[in-house]
């Protein structure tokens, strides 16, 4: 049997890792992998070459993916759709292991209801998908965002400053919430609540009347400002996404606008998905990698591999790509105790 496997979207801590036990677990039933290059780009245009036990030796701890990656999508153009068809075959493909988010994913769901034999590995730092309590990169991103605000607690108390801390997540604050509890910022701002200037304000004045003279914000590159997103450019990627960005230079103006104090911003972008994963990363990473080959072998196509509790699960790739899993308002609630 020969299993193609590919990595699509944005880079992320742990997609190394997921390759590595793709392929050891394979080699170890006396199966061949073929790494396809560069997402679904690759299979459109047949970049392809094979990877056996020594390709991925020494690959754990490394950051981005041996593969590459693209948000190529096949189904937007029927050429593309035809060339990755024919290259399927001439490949010589009996099933394709696809590791990537919603966009991907969604990619491969329509290609098993067209008849492909595909199985999903769930990746976003984002935390977004639904059907997995957690994906890899999640736990490496969180970290890496509350080691900043870590270091930017001093630097704010130092200079008396507002300090805006922007974090990814284009619909989802989980990133936002989980790195900002645990790295006591003063207040975190995320996608599901448009951002209401008011309790801003409020929330830095309840700290000056406290004897605090700084403020540590975080807020999520998504959060809507008068319920629009804040955007780089309208132009779209192949998936109809466009380009987020500016959230937190346009919420420090305003903060230092109507409070007098310096505000500053730190935009973490792709440090947060640069580099090593964490421990956690990796062992869900290579979990993931292992019981992805064994629905291939069972034949379970059309489903993705899944994080319930501590047991790796499997469920349909269309339930994990048919709507987010956004912060659920109860979580927030909680969050606010901690805000000011």
């Amino acid at each position: 049997m020969k299993i193609g496997i590919l990595t699509g979207g944005g880079d992320c801590p742990g997609l190394n890792p997921v390759i590595r036990a793709v392929v050891r677990t394979a080699d170890s039933r006396g199966m061949e992998v073929l790494g396809i290059q560069y997402g679904w780009k690759g299979l459109v245009e047949k970049i392809a070459d094979k990877l056996d036990v020594r390709s991925v030796s020494g690959i754990i701890h490394r950051g981005g993916t041996i593969l590459g990656t693209s948000r190529t999508n096949p189904y937007k153009d029927p050429k593309n759709f035809e060339a990755l068809r024919v290259n399927w075959k001439a490949l010589g493909l009996d099933a394709v292991v696809a590791v990537g988010g919603e966009d991907t994913l969604g990619v491969a769901a329509k290609l098993y209801k067209d008849g492909f034999k595909v199985v999903g590995v769930p990746k976003t730092i984002d935390n977004d998908l639904s059907g997995t309590d957690v994906t890899f990169g999640f736990d490496t991103a969180v970290n890496i965002a509350m080691e900043a605000i870590d270091r930017l607690h001093t630097t704010a108390e130092s200079h008396r400053r507002i300090m805006v801390v922007e974090v990814m997540g284009r619909h989802a604050g989980w990133i936002a919430l989980n790195s900002g509890i645990a790295g006591g910022a003063d207040m975190i701002l995320i996608p599901e609540v448009s951002i209401k200037m008011k309790e801003v304000l409020g929330v830095i004045k309840k700290r000056v009347e406290r004897g605090k003279q700084f403020s540590i914000i975080v807020v999520a590159e998504g959060a809507k400002f008068d319920g629009n997103e804040v955007l780089v450019e309208k132009k779209l990627d192949e998936f109809g996404h466009v380009r987020l960005g500016g959230i937190g230079e346009l919420l420090a103006k305003k903060i230092e606008e109507n409070t007098g104090y310096e505000t500053r911003v730190a935009v973490l972008g792709h440090i947060q998905r640069g580099g090593s994963a964490t421990a956690f990363d990796r062992m869900l990473g290579t979990r993931f990698g292992y019981h992805a080959v064994h629905l291939v072998e069972q034949g379970k196509f059309g489903q993705m591999v899944a994080l319930k509790g501590n047991d790796i699960v499997d469920i349909p790739l269309q339930t994990a790509v048919g709507s987010l899993k956004t912060v659920d308002p109860k979580f927030y609630q909680m969050a606010e105790t901690f805000f000011g």
